[in-house]
């Protein structure tokens, strides 16, 4: 028997569902049942009736697949998919900076850890995190823990004063991706899309700014498009849209993103070890944020 039977075989006897996020490698897009951004995932995670999630991504959205379902086993393959934009912020640092702005509400970008969602207002992803935003009574907001995202937030909401918590945090990643590639892939006839979370000097080069989810969308419109975000979200492009040309980049490469494999899963799923397990404290105020969230 293979991995990938041994994996559909667990899977059915153990009522178990795989949420993969859009930048995992192809071989686990392939085995999942739910393939999003985080938001997508979150949304997936709170209405499944499967007794087991398996979460494919980094560990702050396995996280915030057991807050959503306390009662369920969330398992995540790998517990080392860390996220270093989520270690920019941490409680001591919101409740530091809710001291300094009494007045303003405190919005956490789900690439964050739990400890830090259950001191924010609300969470919010790089797809609804405009919405989020225009959506609370505050005027002055704090926002983290991705600059980038920020700055993009404050250009589409200028009634609000959008205050990065902590200034100069940011996705590696995306971070790294530069306005002369916008300019040479436009040049080249391509339509430029990209990240949220990329620098504003690569935004403005672009044709279209967009989350992940969002870009699946978008894609219809145009044929060719060079795709400024993780790599392996062009495989999800292309098997949506196989008539379509994505241009892809191997240099925006995540780490954390490519450490679950299909063993790893078979191995999770047959032995229960890596169940991500949170204080009902922490569940219960992380939850309220994660919550206010999805109501929107």
């Amino acid at each position: 028997m293979t991995v990938i039977d041994e994996i559909k075989k667990l899977k059915a006897e153990k009522n178990a569902v795989i949420l993969a996020h859009n930048y995992q490698p192809k071989e686990i897009q392939d085995l999942a049942d739910c393939l999003g951004d985080s938001l997508e995932l979150a949304r997936e995670a709170k209405k499944t009736d499967a007794d087991i999630i398996v979460l494919c991504g980094v560990m702050f959205m396995a996280e915030t697949a057991k807050i959503i379902n306390p009662t369920k086993k969330v398992l995540i393959p790998n517990p080392n998919a860390g996220c270093k934009l989520a270690d920019y912020v941490n409680p001591a640092m919101i409740k530091a900076e809710r001291k300094a702005y009494p007045d303003a509400e405190v919005v956490l970008y789900v690439n964050s850890t739990a400890e830090s969602k259950a001191e924010a207002d609300i969470t919010c992803t790089s797809s609804n995190a405009v919405a989020v935003c225009k959506s609370l009574k505050s005027k002055r907001i704090l926002f983290g823990p991705d600059s980038n995202l920020a700055s993009w937030v404050a250009e589409q909401l200028p009634e609000k004063e959008i205050i990065p918590l902590p200034y100069g945090g940011c996705c590696p990643v995306h971070a790294e991706i530069k306005p002369q590639t916008a300019r040479e892939a436009k040049a080249a006839g391509y339509t430029v899309i990209c990240h949220p979370e990329c620098p504003k000097a690569v935004r403005d080069e672009c044709d279209v700014v967009a989350s992940t989810g969002g870009m699946l969308k978008e894609a219809a419109n145009a044929d060719r498009w060079a795709v400024l975000t993780e790599r392996d979200m062009t495989y999800r492009l292309k098997c949506k849209y196989p008539e379509k040309e994505f241009k892809g980049y191997e240099s925006a490469f995540c780490e954390n993103m490519k450490l679950i494999t299909p063993e790893l899963l078979r191995d999770s799923l047959r032995d229960e070890t890596t169940e991500v397990v949170l204080p009902d404290a922490l569940i219960k105020g992380a939850g309220r944020a994660i919550e206010r969230m999805l109501n929107i």
